[in-house]
């Protein structure tokens, strides 16, 4: 199953970083998209690693893009914690972004009425 979501990257949190139990350094950043949806339109999305991380850095805020995540789930003394993990980041163009918001309609007078009733 493939999950993505289109909007506008709207802040960029600061970069946190510590070291595992096992002595392993990590970081990560997390960042925000508002989808533009009437109810709870932002989005808080997670990036692990230097390399994930730097697919943030190409894209400013502000901008339109269209972003590919796992969802995962684990419990912790009896309540559970969901993470919503980036993995893409893609740019939305300005011309793709105009082609769904105009309706594509393909009719000519020609068309005979198919319909049974």
């Amino acid at each position: 199953m493939s999950l993505s979501v289109k909007g506008t990257l709207t802040r960029k949190l600061e970069i946190e970083s510590g070291t595992s139990k096992a002595g392993n350094e990590w970081k990560k950043q997390s960042f925000l998209i508002d989808t533009g949806n009437q109810y709870n339109p932002e989005i808080c999305f997670q990036l692990f690693g230097e390399d994930k991380i730097d697919m943030l850095n190409h894209h400013d805020e502000g901008s339109k893009v269209e972003v590919s995540f796992n969802l995962s789930s684990r419990e912790y003394n009896g309540r559970y914690f969901h993470n919503i993990d980036a993995w893409r980041i893609e740019s939305i163009e300005k011309s793709e972004e105009k082609s769904e918001d105009i309706p594509e309609f393909n009719s000519s007078a020609d068309d005979e009425d198919d319909l049974p009733f």
